[in-house]
């Protein structure tokens, strides 16, 4: 198949739980996948080529950082994302839309979009469906998110069909304004809180419109955990089969293991990379923080199963040290496991799958991962 055609493509299922592989412009993406998230246009404290190295197929940047520093067009005129990072593979942006949401006390929202000041220099800024794709057009993005409305937690369904209503407005918008090139895609983004009918209108209004896959939004926004499985199972079951579904912003392993069940296929997360900047490496046997006193004297690696650099070369005491020391070395190392350790559970998934026994070696990972 020409990998100048952006094609979900199903090799396999067990249960709900589905093996696929995405072409694109930029190369194939092996579902179920974990995306690293590079921010601002660098997967933090890692090299691309280390990133590469640990399993991973497609990378995240952010629109809204970008946007703002050191801007879109001084991208495209270093040739886009993909040159200007040196990352040859796939790559997704976000719309932006979540992290204006986070800015709930600099921004005004009207129909049109968000005004809002920059985080950077106070600066006032305009981001809208129209603004938000053009942004990822000059980036080069393999795959652009429409722009959205992140429904807070809680909400009412009142407010929560209010938010959702103008995200698909926005999204119809965002559609008109992407311009289709081989190998490229668009996502809609799902809305509707914790509101199953909401969740299914939002759906239907987003396959009215072709996206190449669909996102399921506003989710990890400070929801319990149940509510958070709730939707994303719900969603699945609505979703067109013959597209990609991603889960935006998750989470914990134990959560890509649960969403992978339901039939999710792409994830992103900044949890492997700041926690490993915080000291916490991700292990087969759950979480190891580093600068506690008793691997002071430890001389075993991170995790005995992984064959990651950094578990092949260093000691827990050696980690320790270097967190304990101030040096960065040592927040590399660990971003260096924690990525590998999530693409290594990725490579698990996706084996299982394929030999149909997924939800045996999911219940045997969650009984020991975190």
């Amino acid at each position: 198949m020409s990998e100048k055609v952006f094609k979900y493509e199903k090799l396999a299922q067990s249960g709900k739980a589905r093996r696929g592989r995405i072409h694109t412009a930029h190369g194939t993406i092996e579902t179920p996948v974990f995306m690293p998230v590079g921010t601002a246009a660098t997967v933090k404290a890692i090299k691309p080529e280390d990133v590469k190295d640990a399993g991973s197929d497609i990378i995240l940047a952010n629109t809204y950082h970008l946007f703002l520093r050191p801007g879109h067009e001084l991208i495209e005129r270093r040739g886009g994302l993909h040159k200007f990072m040196n990352w040859e593979g796939p790559i997704l942006t976000d719309s932006g839309g979540y992290q204006v949401f986070s800015l709930s006390h600099m921004r005004k929202m009207t129909e049109d979009g968000v005004t809002f000041r920059s985080h950077i220099d106070g600066s006032k800024q305009h981001l809208n469906a129209e603004i938000s794709t053009q942004i990822q057009h000059s980036l080069d993005a393999t795959i652009t998110m429409a722009f959205d409305e992140c429904t807070p937690y809680p909400a009412t369904e009142r407010q929560a069909r209010k938010s959702m209503e103008l995200s698909m407005r926005w999204a119809k918008r965002s559609r008109d304004a992407y311009k289709h090139r081989d190998g490229y895609a668009q996502f809609g983004i799902v809305q509707g809180g914790v509101y199953p009918e909401l969740r299914k209108e939002s759906i239907e209004k987003l396959k009215e419109l072709d996206f190449e896959g669909y996102a399921i939004g506003g989710v990890s926004v400070g929801e319990p955990e149940d509510k958070l499985c709730g939707i994303a199972e719900y969603c699945t079951d609505h979703m067109p089969e013959d597209k990609p579904r991603y889960l935006m912003g998750v989470g914990y392993p134990s959560d890509l293991i649960n969403s992978v069940s339901y039939g999710v296929d792409m994830f992103d997360c900044v949890l492997p990379t700041r926690n490993a900047r915080n000291g916490s490496a991700f292990v087969s046997t759950g979480v190891i923080r580093v600068k506690n006193e008793k691997y002071a004297e430890d001389d075993t690696p991170l995790d005995e199963n992984c064959d990651c650099y950094t578990c092949t070369n260093y000691t827990k005491a050696y980690l320790r040290h270097l967190f304990k020391a101030g040096e960065s070395f040592g927040g590399m190392l660990l971003t260096i496991h924690n990525i590998h350790f999530y693409q290594q559970l990725m490579a698990t998934l996706r084996q299982a799958i394929e030999d149909d026994n997924f939800e045996e070696v999911s219940q045997e990972l969650l009984s020991r991962v975190r």
